[in-house]
């Protein structure tokens, strides 16, 4: 049974997501504050946390990044903050996603299960050393990208997002986070270099470069592959 650890101080709120993720056969904790949600995470290991930001004893960004100091497991936020900057901080500290209230609880449901879905394939990915699409196949220990039996050629930068990217399938990786790998962190804030390199990417693998299926953007916020 997958286990779901709910961190809202809305008792009206955390009582609807209780009965509906009961429902469908989760196994559901609650924290109505950051200390008891750092606390149940350790005691209790769930297989996905739900977190709201606005906590009563300290920002939800500080349990975020309590929890990354030792775990991994999905972070799917949810909060009324609702500027571009507060998700990038989010992403940045290490959400898997991020939800604005009012939300719609089937979106809801569907992102927690993507997100469970990504744990459980993960150490399948790791393993994997081709990643093939209907486009194009990425030979992650050779280093070599084909193309309709072609090679195609890639820059070292260029081969560097794609590996990021391909090696996280269906997570949005931000610009920073992007930057930082990539170029280093006297780079975090030059996301013209990301639409140039993303641009050429998209025209060596991308069938419509313009409308691209795999090399997905998120305006303002990142990147993501989708396989």
């Amino acid at each position: 049974m997958t286990r779901v650890l709910v961190v809202e101080d809305d008792a009206q709120l955390v009582r609807a997501l209780v009965i509906n993720l009961q429902a469908r056969k989760y196994a559901v904790d609650a924290a109505p504050d950051g200390a008891t949600a750092l606390r149940l995470a350790a005691a209790r290991q769930p297989d996905v946390i739900v977190l709201d930001l606005g906590l009563p004893d300290m920002d939800g960004i500080d349990v975020l990044k309590g929890l990354r100091g030792w775990t991994r497991v999905p972070v799917l936020v949810l909060t009324a903050r609702r500027a571009s900057d507060e998700k990038v901080t989010a992403l940045d500290a290490g959400a898997d996603d991020y939800i604005t209230k009012p939300f719609s609880m089937d979106e809801l449901l569907a992102r927690l299960r993507a997100a469970v879905r990504r744990t459980e394939s993960a150490p399948a990915a790791r393993e994997t050393v081709v990643v093939t699409t209907d486009d194009f196949s990425v030979d992650l220990v050779a280093k070599k990208v084909t193309r309709r039996g072609h090679d195609i050629r890639l820059t070292p930068t260029e081969w560097q997002l794609l590996e990021i990217l391909i090696c996280n399938p269906g997570r949005l990786i931000t610009q920073r986070q992007l930057l930082l790998d990539v170029w280093g962190p006297s780079y975090g804030t030059k996301t013209n270099y990301l639409r140039v390199y993303m641009a050429q990417l998209r025209r060596k693998l991308e069938a419509d470069p313009s409308h691209p299926r795999y090399l997905i953007t998120e305006p303002g916020m990142g990147y993501r592959f989708e396989s």
